[in-house]
């Protein structure tokens, strides 16, 4: 097991993206010595055999900034193919088997699961929760739920919108500064709502489908390159806002108390137990300084609609 990472690569970003390399370029790289990306704040080795990963990698990371070839590593990570008959891969990092082998064909919804799993897991500088993390005009809106409640739908309804994306799963607050600090990686739908997404936003760019996973079916969407390109400045959150998606239902949007919430997303809160007192009162903090709300919606219309008005302060 790594150690606990105190404090994430320094955000002095280079300005070579990882579609300057061709896939063969990044192909090459991922099975010798491993392929270093940034994705701000962080810096990922990844190592793979898999065939189709750097098509994917090159698809959906495509502005995201290369490491230097030597440097510091945050997270060395691995996704091996095995088997020769119904082939299996594997995710390790740094030494250590986190999760059970997926079929092959899982091998890049598994790397983004292994990512969130190593941050998640290790980097207890933050407050990390669950949830998409938006921004519009200085509105910055956490959206914290649990998986099946449409927090990611909303999340890309907003983002195909306009909305700066600053995080579809991981909402890392500062403790010091009370600031989240953006992750912008690929938007991750299921099911229904890929087509959704693709219907209405056509330019935005999706990876390859994977079916039959634990989840459904499986996709991913770009992240916009101005969102990409702003990975370096912090939001000031404003809002917190309980997304939940339930066919039929009318768009609610209504204020919730501060110690509902309070207790809420310390629920979706993956080390609100281990950071003790510092959690806490950064909890207590970040909750004083926001509006909270239930919000409960169908229509994609009446839901982006009523988050305009939020970042307009109406």
């Amino acid at each position: 097991m790594p150690a606990r990472i105190d404090q994430p690569t320094p955000l002095n970003l280079p300005s070579t993206p990882l579609s300057s390399l061709t896939e063969a370029q990044v192909r090459e790289r991922l099975e010798n010595g491993g392929l270093a990306l940034l994705t701000p704040p962080f810096r990922f080795r990844i190592r793979s055999n898999v065939a189709g990963l750097a098509a994917t990698l090159r698809t959906l990371y495509a502005d995201f900034p290369l490491g230097q070839e030597q440097g510091f590593d945050d997270f060395t990570v691995s996704l091996q193919k095995t088997r020769p008959f119904r082939p299996k891969v594997h995710f390790e990092s740094d030494g250590g088997q986190p999760f059970e082998p997926l079929p092959l064909s899982q091998a890049f919804p598994m790397l983004e699961w292994g990512f969130n799993w190593c941050i998640s897991s290790h980097c207890h500088n933050y407050m990390i929760t669950h949830a998409a993390v938006i921004e519009q005009n200085g509105c910055t809106i956490i959206l914290p739920a649990p998986p099946g409640s449409g927090k990611s739908t909303l999340c890309a309804l907003l983002v195909g919108h306009g909305w700066r994306l600053l995080s579809d799963e991981l909402a890392l607050l500062d403790p010091r500064t009370g600031l989240l600090t953006p992750i912008p990686r690929p938007i991750s739908l299921k099911n229904a709502s890929i087509e959704l997404i693709r219907q209405r936003y056509p330019a935005l760019q999706l990876g390859s489908l994977v079916r039959d996973t634990i989840k459904g079916t499986v996709g991913h969407f770009q992240p916009p390159s101005d969102s990409v390109a702003r990975s370096g400045e912090p939001g000031t959150p404003t809002h917190v806002v309980f997304p939940r998606y339930r066919s039929g239902a009318s768009t609610l949007l209504v204020p919730l108390a501060r110690g509902a919430a309070f207790i809420r997303l310390a629920q979706n809160t993956f080390n609100y137990d281990l950071l003790g007192q510092t959690g806490f009162e950064a909890l207590g903090k970040l909750i004083a300084n926001v509006t909270a709300y239930d919000f409960e919606y169908q229509d994609a219309d009446d839901a982006i609609a009523r988050f305009d008005s939020l970042a307009r302060g109406v």
